[in-house]
Protein backbone atom coordinates (compact mmCIF):
# COMPACT_ATOMS: atom_id res chain seq x y z
CA UNK A 1 0.00 0.00 0.00
CA UNK A 2 1.13 3.34 -0.61
CA UNK A 3 4.52 2.18 -2.77
CA UNK A 4 6.63 4.31 -5.06
CA UNK A 5 4.78 4.18 -7.99
CA UNK A 6 1.59 5.68 -6.20
CA UNK A 7 3.43 8.19 -3.85
CA UNK A 8 4.95 9.73 -7.61
CA UNK A 9 1.38 10.54 -9.04
CA UNK A 10 -0.30 10.97 -5.62
CA UNK A 11 -0.34 14.66 -5.43
CA UNK A 12 -1.10 15.10 -8.94
CA UNK A 13 -4.24 12.48 -8.84
CA UNK A 14 -5.97 14.05 -5.90
CA UNK A 15 -5.44 17.71 -6.61
CA UNK A 16 -6.40 16.87 -10.53
CA UNK A 17 -9.51 15.22 -8.86
CA UNK A 18 -10.54 18.39 -6.96
CA UNK A 19 -9.08 17.92 -3.63
CA UNK A 20 -7.90 21.30 -2.10
CA UNK A 21 -5.36 20.58 0.60
CA UNK A 22 -4.99 24.16 1.53
CA UNK A 23 -8.89 25.17 1.96
CA UNK A 24 -9.15 22.01 4.15
CA UNK A 25 -5.42 22.72 6.13
CA UNK A 26 -7.20 26.25 6.38
CA UNK A 27 -10.59 24.85 8.13
CA UNK A 28 -8.42 22.47 10.10
CA UNK A 29 -6.59 26.09 11.82
CA UNK A 30 -9.75 27.63 12.29
CA UNK A 31 -11.13 24.76 13.81
CA UNK A 32 -8.48 24.67 16.13
CA UNK A 33 -7.99 28.10 16.89
CA UNK A 34 -11.54 28.15 18.20
CA UNK A 35 -10.85 25.81 20.62
CA UNK A 36 -7.03 26.62 21.62
CA UNK A 37 -6.41 29.79 20.05
CA UNK A 38 -2.58 29.70 21.77
CA UNK A 39 -1.95 26.48 19.68
CA UNK A 40 1.84 26.66 18.46
CA UNK A 41 2.59 22.72 17.95
CA UNK A 42 0.96 20.17 15.22
CA UNK A 43 1.26 16.43 14.59
CA UNK A 44 -0.23 14.97 11.12
CA UNK A 45 -0.69 11.10 11.86
CA UNK A 46 -1.00 9.71 8.14
CA UNK A 47 0.54 13.09 6.64
CA UNK A 48 0.79 10.83 3.26
CA UNK A 49 3.44 13.52 0.73
CA UNK A 50 3.01 16.05 3.28
CA UNK A 51 0.61 18.49 0.94
CA UNK A 52 -1.57 19.49 4.35
CA UNK A 53 1.48 20.42 5.89
CA UNK A 54 2.63 22.10 3.48
CA UNK A 55 -0.02 25.23 4.31
CA UNK A 56 -0.32 23.94 8.30
CA UNK A 57 3.26 25.37 8.99
CA UNK A 58 2.51 28.65 7.52
CA UNK A 59 0.42 28.87 11.22
CA UNK A 60 1.82 25.95 13.46
CA UNK A 61 5.45 24.19 14.23
CA UNK A 62 4.75 21.02 12.44
CA UNK A 63 5.80 17.18 12.35
CA UNK A 64 4.33 14.31 10.20
CA UNK A 65 4.05 10.68 10.51
CA UNK A 66 3.56 8.10 7.95
CA UNK A 67 4.34 4.40 7.79
CA UNK A 68 4.77 4.92 3.70
CA UNK A 69 8.49 5.49 3.37
CA UNK A 70 8.42 6.86 -0.29
CA UNK A 71 5.44 9.03 1.04
CA UNK A 72 7.37 10.48 3.62
CA UNK A 73 10.28 10.69 1.20
CA UNK A 74 7.95 12.90 -0.70
CA UNK A 75 7.18 14.66 2.05
CA UNK A 76 10.59 15.53 2.58
CA UNK A 77 11.48 17.02 -1.05
CA UNK A 78 8.95 19.65 -0.47
CA UNK A 79 9.26 19.87 3.69
CA UNK A 80 13.13 20.77 4.33
CA UNK A 81 13.71 21.06 7.74
CA UNK A 82 10.45 19.48 9.15
CA UNK A 83 10.45 16.47 11.81
CA UNK A 84 9.11 14.08 9.66
CA UNK A 85 8.82 10.27 11.16
CA UNK A 86 8.42 6.66 9.64
CA UNK A 87 6.32 4.92 12.08
CA UNK A 88 2.85 3.08 12.57
CA UNK A 89 0.51 5.00 13.62
CA UNK A 90 -0.74 2.28 16.39
CA UNK A 91 2.57 2.26 17.90
CA UNK A 92 4.49 5.35 17.83
CA UNK A 93 6.41 7.13 20.75
CA UNK A 94 7.49 10.92 19.79
CA UNK A 95 8.53 11.73 23.21
CA UNK A 96 6.72 15.16 23.29
CA UNK A 97 3.01 16.65 23.05
CA UNK A 98 1.53 18.78 20.92
CA UNK A 99 -1.12 21.25 20.71
CA UNK A 100 -2.69 19.77 18.33
CA UNK A 101 -3.10 16.09 16.31
CA UNK A 102 -4.70 15.82 13.19
CA UNK A 103 -5.14 12.81 11.21
CA UNK A 104 -6.67 13.45 7.84
CA UNK A 105 -8.00 11.98 4.37
CA UNK A 106 -9.63 8.95 6.20
CA UNK A 107 -5.83 7.92 7.41
CA UNK A 108 -7.52 5.74 10.31
CA UNK A 109 -10.08 4.05 8.11
CA UNK A 110 -6.71 1.79 6.48
CA UNK A 111 -6.13 -0.02 9.79
CA UNK A 112 -7.14 -3.41 10.05
CA UNK A 113 -9.71 -3.47 12.86
CA UNK A 114 -11.89 -1.33 14.96
CA UNK A 115 -9.37 -2.10 18.06
CA UNK A 116 -6.95 -1.12 15.68
CA UNK A 117 -8.32 1.83 14.95
CA UNK A 118 -8.89 2.24 18.89
CA UNK A 119 -5.40 1.56 19.48
CA UNK A 120 -4.42 4.33 16.82
CA UNK A 121 -6.65 7.28 18.46
CA UNK A 122 -5.17 6.16 21.65
CA UNK A 123 -1.82 6.92 20.67
CA UNK A 124 -2.65 10.06 18.87
CA UNK A 125 -4.14 11.19 22.36
CA UNK A 126 -0.64 9.90 24.38
CA UNK A 127 0.71 12.55 22.27
CA UNK A 128 -1.34 15.98 23.32
CA UNK A 129 -0.62 18.41 25.44
CA UNK A 130 -3.37 19.49 28.00
CA UNK A 131 -6.27 20.51 26.50
CA UNK A 132 -4.94 20.09 22.98
CA UNK A 133 -7.31 19.55 20.34
CA UNK A 134 -7.08 16.34 18.20
CA UNK A 135 -9.33 15.88 14.92
CA UNK A 136 -9.51 12.94 12.94
CA UNK A 137 -11.42 12.50 9.35
CA UNK A 138 -13.33 8.83 8.97
CA UNK A 139 -13.88 7.21 6.06
CA UNK A 140 -17.50 6.31 5.29
CA UNK A 141 -20.39 5.06 7.44
CA UNK A 142 -22.26 2.18 6.58
CA UNK A 143 -25.33 4.62 5.67
CA UNK A 144 -23.31 6.80 3.26
CA UNK A 145 -21.14 4.31 1.33
CA UNK A 146 -22.33 3.76 -2.18
CA UNK A 147 -22.79 -0.11 -2.33
CA UNK A 148 -20.70 -1.05 -5.58
CA UNK A 149 -18.81 2.27 -6.86
CA UNK A 150 -17.12 2.48 -10.08
CA UNK A 151 -14.66 5.65 -10.35
CA UNK A 152 -12.47 6.77 -13.89
CA UNK A 153 -10.65 9.58 -13.90
CA UNK A 154 -7.84 11.25 -16.86
CA UNK A 155 -5.78 13.22 -15.77
CA UNK A 156 -3.31 15.78 -16.64
CA UNK A 157 -0.50 17.53 -15.17
CA UNK A 158 3.29 18.59 -16.47
CA UNK A 159 3.76 16.36 -18.79
CA UNK A 160 2.12 13.63 -17.08
CA UNK A 161 -1.35 11.54 -18.10
CA UNK A 162 -2.57 9.30 -15.67
CA UNK A 163 -5.53 7.53 -16.17
CA UNK A 164 -7.11 5.93 -13.06
CA UNK A 165 -10.02 3.47 -12.59
CA UNK A 166 -11.08 1.75 -9.29
CA UNK A 167 -13.64 -0.37 -8.26
CA UNK A 168 -15.41 -0.75 -4.56
CA UNK A 169 -16.91 -4.60 -3.36
CA UNK A 170 -18.03 -4.37 0.48
CA UNK A 171 -17.49 -7.57 2.63
CA UNK A 172 -19.00 -7.28 6.37
CA UNK A 173 -17.61 -4.32 7.88
CA UNK A 174 -15.05 -3.61 5.43
CA UNK A 175 -14.43 -2.50 1.37
CA UNK A 176 -11.84 -3.86 -0.52
CA UNK A 177 -10.81 -1.02 -3.44
CA UNK A 178 -9.42 -2.52 -6.10
CA UNK A 179 -7.30 0.55 -8.52
CA UNK A 180 -5.73 0.09 -11.78
CA UNK A 181 -3.31 3.30 -12.72
CA UNK A 182 -1.87 3.99 -16.36
CA UNK A 183 0.55 6.81 -16.12
CA UNK A 184 2.18 7.98 -19.61
CA UNK A 185 4.65 10.96 -20.30
CA UNK A 186 7.38 11.55 -22.52
CA UNK A 187 9.66 8.66 -21.58
CA UNK A 188 7.55 5.77 -21.42
CA UNK A 189 3.82 4.54 -20.69
CA UNK A 190 3.42 1.87 -17.14
CA UNK A 191 0.55 0.31 -14.86
CA UNK A 192 0.26 -0.53 -11.80
CA UNK A 193 -2.26 -1.81 -9.57
CA UNK A 194 -2.80 -0.62 -6.07
CA UNK A 195 -5.79 -2.78 -3.53
CA UNK A 196 -6.93 -1.16 -0.32
CA UNK A 197 -8.75 -2.39 2.66
CA UNK A 198 -10.92 0.38 4.45
CA UNK A 199 -13.02 0.02 7.68
CA UNK A 200 -16.62 0.81 7.27
CA UNK A 201 -17.14 1.42 10.89
CA UNK A 202 -20.18 3.59 12.81
CA UNK A 203 -20.07 7.24 13.83
CA UNK A 204 -20.74 5.84 17.16
CA UNK A 205 -17.34 3.29 17.24
CA UNK A 206 -15.75 6.93 16.78
CA UNK A 207 -17.07 8.40 19.12
CA UNK A 208 -16.47 6.00 21.65
CA UNK A 209 -12.63 5.39 20.87
CA UNK A 210 -12.04 9.12 21.42
CA UNK A 211 -13.95 8.93 24.64
CA UNK A 212 -11.69 5.60 25.74
CA UNK A 213 -8.74 8.42 25.12
CA UNK A 214 -10.22 10.84 27.34
CA UNK A 215 -11.37 13.43 24.79
CA UNK A 216 -14.78 14.90 24.64
CA UNK A 217 -15.81 15.01 20.88
CA UNK A 218 -18.09 16.60 18.19
CA UNK A 219 -18.70 15.47 14.39
CA UNK A 220 -18.75 18.12 12.09
CA UNK A 221 -20.99 16.73 8.53
CA UNK A 222 -20.02 17.47 4.95
CA UNK A 223 -16.33 18.84 5.12
CA UNK A 224 -13.38 17.41 4.78
CA UNK A 225 -15.02 15.76 0.91
CA UNK A 226 -17.91 15.11 1.94
CA UNK A 227 -16.44 12.21 5.13
CA UNK A 228 -16.96 14.83 7.75
CA UNK A 229 -14.34 15.59 10.64
CA UNK A 230 -14.72 14.27 14.29
CA UNK A 231 -13.39 17.34 16.43
CA UNK A 232 -12.02 16.50 19.71
CA UNK A 233 -10.45 17.86 23.01
CA UNK A 234 -8.50 16.24 25.54
CA UNK A 235 -10.01 16.21 29.21
CA UNK A 236 -8.07 13.85 30.65
CA UNK A 237 -4.90 11.89 30.36
CA UNK A 238 -5.84 8.47 29.79
CA UNK A 239 -3.16 5.91 30.51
Amino acid sequence: MFDADLAEVYDLVYRERGQDFRAESQLVTQLIRTRRPDATSLLDVGCGTGEHLSALRESFEVEGLDRSEPMIAMARAKLPGVRLHTADMCDFDLGRRYDAVISLSAAVAYLPSVQAMRTAIARMAAHLAPNGVLLIEPWYFPETFVEGHIAGDLLRSNGRTVSRVSRAERTGDSVRVDSHYLVADHQNIKHFAEQQTFGLWPRTLYEQALQEAGCATDYRESVQSTRGLFIAHLTQNVA
